[in-house]
This record gives C-alpha cells, sequence and structure tokens, in this order.
C-alpha cells in the first residue's frame, strides 16, 4: 500500500495481510501538483490468522519446573515408576540410576532388559522415563506405548505411565495422539490442577484447531498462575484471529511485562498497535496507538536487530511521525542480506515525508528492483518524481502501477495530470 497523508498530514495505516506494508495517505493539491490520494489500493485482503506476524509462534525449550515467572513454563517431572515386582526381568538397578538422575545410564540398561525381556513393562517405562528427560522424545514415545499396551493387556493400567506417554506425544508434537491422554491426567485430579498440564493441552488443542477449548485450558492456565507469559501470548494470537484488537494488546502487554524477553510478544505487540492505529476512527487514539508502537518496537530491536525486526520498527516510527529516526533505522536494515523490497519501500516512504526526494527515489527504485509487482512502489515512486518535477519518471512509474492495478482509478488521474509535462 502507498503512504496516504491527509490535509491535515495524520496518518492511518491499514493492515491487508502483508507484515509490513504501510497504509497509502495523501496531502491536498493543485491539479498540476503531484498528491496522493486516499485510497486503498486494491490488493488480495488476507485474514488475520494468515497474517504472518502471527508466525512463527513461540518455541519454548522444555526444563525444570518453573520455580518463578522467569522460567520456561514446559517442563518433563515425570512421577517415579514403581520398582518392577511382577515381570521377570530386575529393574531395581535401572530404577535406581532414574532416581539418581543418572538419565543416559538408566536408558541404556532398561533397553537392554526390555530387549531380553520384551513383555517386561516396567523396562519399557523406565527407558521411556528416562529417555523424556533426556529429550528424546521420539524414543520416549515410542517405550512408554509399549509400557502402556503392555500394561494395559494385563490389567495393571498405570496412570504415571500414561500420563508421561500423554506429555511425549505433546514434546513430539504429536498433539492429536496428547489430547486424551492429557484431559484423562487433569481430569484425575481436578481439586489440585496442574498448570503445566493444563498449558500442553491448551497448545494441543491450538495446534489441532481447538481454537475455543484452548482458550479455555489458556485462560485456567493463568487463572492458576496469572504471570504465566506464554499462555499470554497464545491468549493474544487467539484474539488476533477474532480480530479483537483491545484484548490481544492488553495479553500482549501483561506477557511482556512479566517476560521482557519473549521477543515473539513485541513483535506481535507492536502490530498489534499499528493495525488499532489503522482501524481507529479516534485521530487522538491512533496517534497514542503510534506511539505505543514504537515503544512495542523498542523493545523488540533490544532482542532482534535483524531486517525483518528492524523494518517493523520503522513502519512504527513511520506511523508517529519520526520520519528522521525511521529513515536512519531502515537505512541500517537495508544493509542487511535479508533486507526486502518492503524495507527499501518504506525507506523511501520515510525519506518522502521528510522532503528528502533524491533518498527517497533511490531507495523506491530499489524497491522496484526487488518488488516489481508491488503497485503501492509505483504510486510512492512517481509522486517523488513528480515533486521533483521529473514527469518523464513520473509517467513512467504511475503507468506501471496502472498495468499492476488497471481498476486503481488514483494511476489514471496521475497518467493525466503529468502527461502534458512529460515530455
Amino acid at each position: 500500500m502507498a503512504i496516504m497523508c491527509r490535509p491535515t498530514l495524520v496518518h492511518r495505516f491499514i493492515s491487508v495481510g502483508a507484515i509490513f506494508l504501510l497504509v497509502a495517505a495523501a496531502i491536498q493539491a493543485q491539479s498540476t501538483r503531484p498528491r496522493r490520494t486516499n485510497k486503498t489500493p486494491s490488493q488480495p485482503t488476507k485474514t488475520t490468522a494468515d497474517d504472518p506476524l502471527l508466525k512463527p509462534e513461540p518455541q519454548p525449550s522444555p526444563t525444570a519446573r518453573r520455580s518463578s515467572s522467569s522460567d520456561s513454563l514446559l517442563d518433563v517431572q515425570p512421577v517415579k515408576p514403581v520398582v518392577n515386582t511382577v515381570a521377570p526381568a530386575d529393574t531395581k538397578h535401572a530404577y535406581l540410576m532414574l532416581e539418581q538422575k543418572q538419565f543416559a545410564a538408566a536408558a541404556k540398561e532398561a533397553k537392554e532388559l526390555a530387549a531380553s525381556h520384551p513383555n517386561d513393562p516396567e523396562a519399557w517405562k523406565i527407558a521411556g522415563f528416562a529417555e523424556l528427560n533426556l529429550k528424546q522424545y521420539a524414543d520416549a514415545v515410542t517405550d512408554l506405548e509399549k509400557a502402556v499396551k503392555l500394561q494395559r493387556e494385563s490389567k495393571q493400567d498405570d496412570p504415571n505411565t500414561e500420563s508421561a506417554l500423554g506429555q511425549a506425544y505433546f514434546l513430539s508434537e504429536k498433539y492429536q495422539e496428547a489430547l486424551p491422554l492429557l484431559n484423562a491426567a487433569i481430569n484425575r485430579n481436578p481439586s489440585q490442577p496442574d498448570a503445566l498440564m493444563i498449558y500442553y493441552r491448551g497448545i494441543s488443542e491450538y495446534k489441532t484447531g481447538k481454537t475455543a477449548d484452548a482458550e479455555k485450558s489458556f485462560n485456567q492456565v493463568i487463572k492458576l498462575n496469572p504471570k504465566d507469559s506464554l499462555s499470554l501470548f497464545y491468549l493474544a494470537q487467539i484474539a488476533l484471529g477474532k480480530n479483537d484488537l483491545d484484548t490481544a494488546i492488553a495479553n500482549l502487554n501483561r506477557a511482556t511485562v512479566n517476560d521482557s524477553r519473549l521477543t515473539g510478544a513485541w513483535t506481535l505487540l507492536t502490530s498489534a498497535y499499528l493495525r488499532r492505529a489503522a482501524t481507529g476512527t479516534d485521530p487522538a487514539k491512533a496517534e497514542a496507538d503510534y506511539l505505543s508502537a514504537v515503544r512495542a518496537g523498542e523493545g523488540l530491536i533490544k532482542l532482534r536487530t535483524d531486517a525483518e525486526a528492524v523494518t517493523l520498527f520503522g513502519q512504527a516510527l513511520i506511523g508517529s511521525k519520526q520520519y528522521a529516526r525511521a529513515a536512519a533505522a531502515l537505512e541500517r536494515a537495508t544493509t542487511a542480506q535479508d533486507a526486502s523490497g518492503v524495507t527499501f519501500y518504506l525507506l523511501g516512504v520515510a525519506y518522502s515525508r521528510a522532503t528528502n526526494f533524491p533518498k527517497a527515489i533511490a531507495a523506491l527504485e530499489t524497491a522496484a528492483k526487488k518488488s516489481p509487482d508491488d503497485v503501492n512502489v509505483y504510486r510512492e515512486l512517481g509522486y517523488a518524481f513528480e515533486v521533483t518535477k521529473q514527469y518523464a519518471k513520473a509517467l513512467a512509474a504511475y503507468q506501471k502501477g496502472a498495468t499492476l492495478a488497471p481498476s486503481d482509478p488514483d494511476f489514471k488521474e496521475s497518467i493525466e495530470r503529468v502527461k502534458p509535462f512529460a515530455k
């Protein structure tokens, strides 16, 4: 989208699913002067769920159970298996090593016992628990499945083994298989809910498309632990999927307060403020949201300085009319190997708003090379050429835009306006 300015120079940004594209803006001008229109270029609109800003989702690593709000939520703390007393294998020593947290040795010995005594559920169980602690999730699933199968066949069902299998399924991203076991584990003791297992269930529900159930699960985790940043993050994603920007922003602010290093939350928070500023009708509130987007962007670039993060920050700076600062940030971003056409486009916008048209043209010409089918680039480039009286080049830019968006009347009007001067 091109940038459009109103006579008051109040800017509004509208998301159409592209991660950093800006809404067009225009200023009033006489018929012989270049102007930016208030029309949004016609582009396919994506839903919030399609927005790349919602991805990637956080990928926390399993660690020890959290003892403070800064610890990771993910955990593997299986209940200790009972020493084998019925199967022919002697698993006492393997169990002792498991108890002493010598997981590799415990797994090795238990697997050797299981190979010799394949019908011994306790050997498979110890191996599975040890592998779970070693983060060898695929192996843990295989061995715990065998343990559960043998336990059920002998009518000696063990809830602890089934609970561990549910965790192993979850941690190996087999969410559909994890759900019934996680539900069973949670329902066994409803008077003492386990926030970790409920969180696992929420993620599994989210990943399998059960969004309403996931929302309930994450809210239950928050009730047990109001400072759980990851559950707040997922609740924000669910709210964004429903275009509930207020709830998303509230949850993301809580998440970043509780965990200032949650990069994904800063990214979503910056984007959510930009969206709310774009869709609001109160200029004062929109201005406040743009400033909030800048503050969120500052939190983001403390953790990430790649081109994508800085480009989003630059968009926030442009929205808050901090054009010189935006240009400085975006200049740095354009030196990165992964700098996209959007980054150069926004750099051109920043320079154009700061009336540095030579640099704006240079950035926009690079944007056109990187994103030759982006109609917004040609709208902005045509404006920069026109305002510097390079009418032939302005005409060519507008004509290129018109071929990409033939139904856009703004290009037709711009072509008619500059054609008499393009000699």
